[in-house]
């Protein structure tokens, strides 16, 4: 049971029911984790404005969903791993296969591989990357807004896992463990 509690959309704090509204018109549902995060109505806008324009960038809806799920492991989130596991199979595509080598930060995709590696160390080092990490993610072709895009994307993702990981989130997706301890 969650930590911290989840209202019903229709319990939520009049300044997040529109963006709350909008989460379910978009997905069709209202996770849990979002009406967790409307308790701060100020919190529910900015998660969303970043993932929003964060969409609209550089990296594939796969990468994207491939980053969230190495992030999610290395954290032990249980909840993220749920949710991306789902958006992974449902919406961007990737097979099982994909899935659980995303989830070690690994593809046979060489550039795909790149940036999972250097999300992976972005995440461990907590953004204290080396030369030689950023060189590599470079010769893979990857300029300038892509890499800041991969560490927005890091970010992003350890702001939900750290949430979820305090609150204990209840999983409303079919739930996926982390198969590491945090």
């Amino acid at each position: 049971m969650s930590r911290l509690s989840i209202p019903t959309v229709e319990q939520s704090l009049p300044a997040s029911k529109p963006l709350l509204a909008a989460v379910e018109k978009q997905l069709g549902v209202v996770p849990n984790l979002m009406k967790l995060v409307g308790h701060s109505p100020a919190g529910l806008e900015g998660y969303l404005s970043l993932n929003g324009a964060l969409n609209k960038g550089k990296l594939s809806h796969a990468l994207r969903e491939r980053i969230a799920l190495t992030v999610a492991e290395f954290n032990g989130c249980d909840y993220c791993l749920s949710v991306h596991s789902y958006l992974s199979a449902n919406v961007a595509k990737l097979t099982q296969g994909e899935i659980d080598a995303a989830r070690d930060g690994r593809s046979d995709d060489p550039r795909t591989a790149a940036a999972l590696h250097f999300a992976r160390r972005v995440t461990e080092s907590r953004g204290r990357v080396s030369d030689a990490d950023l060189a590599t993610l470079r010769a893979a072709d990857f300029d300038e807004a892509a890499v800041l895009e991969i560490v927005l994307n890091v970010a992003l993702n350890v702001l939900t896992n750290y949430v979820n990981n305090v609150a204990q989130t209840d999983i409303d997706f079919q739930v996926v463990t982390a198969r590491q301890a945090a």
